[in-house]
């Protein structure tokens, strides 16, 4: 599968942003999706995932609250909405899929093969 982010921007801190990630494919209901995000100099960081059932969702602590994955299967899209976005939620975000990623490792960027390209979210004060 090819996945394709987008909607990352430059913000003000407070703002919300959507972020999307479109898939090739037409078994894109079988993957485990995720979004992970990165900084210069440092790893890349789990953010939120979402389960073949949508109701079945993961968030870092970091982000419990303000973000929300979702995703719209009939589009091969997952989605995922920012508020209250703060100076540290700058980085490149990354979406990521994989049709066999288990459980323990929705967190773990070892449990997809297939990535997007990223896209810059910068949140300014």
């Amino acid at each position: 599968v090819q996945l394709q982010a987008s909607g990352g921007g430059l913000v003000q801190a407070g703002d919300s942003l959507r972020l999307s990630c479109t898939a090739s494919g037409r078994t894109f209901s079988r993957y485990v999706v995720a979004w992970f995000r990165q900084v210069p100099g440092k790893e890349r960081d789990f953010v939120a995932a979402i389960r073949r059932n949508r109701e079945s969702t993961h968030y870092a602590d970091s982000v419990k609250g303000r973000f929300t994955i979702s995703r719209d299967n009939a589009k091969s899209t997952v989605y995922l909405q920012m508020n209250s976005l703060e100076l540290e939620d700058t980085a490149v975000y990354y979406c990521a899929a994989d049709e066999n990623t288990i459980l323990s490792q929705v967190r773990d960027i070892r449990g997809y093969d297939n990535w997007g390209q990223g896209t810059q979210v910068t949140v300014s004060s």
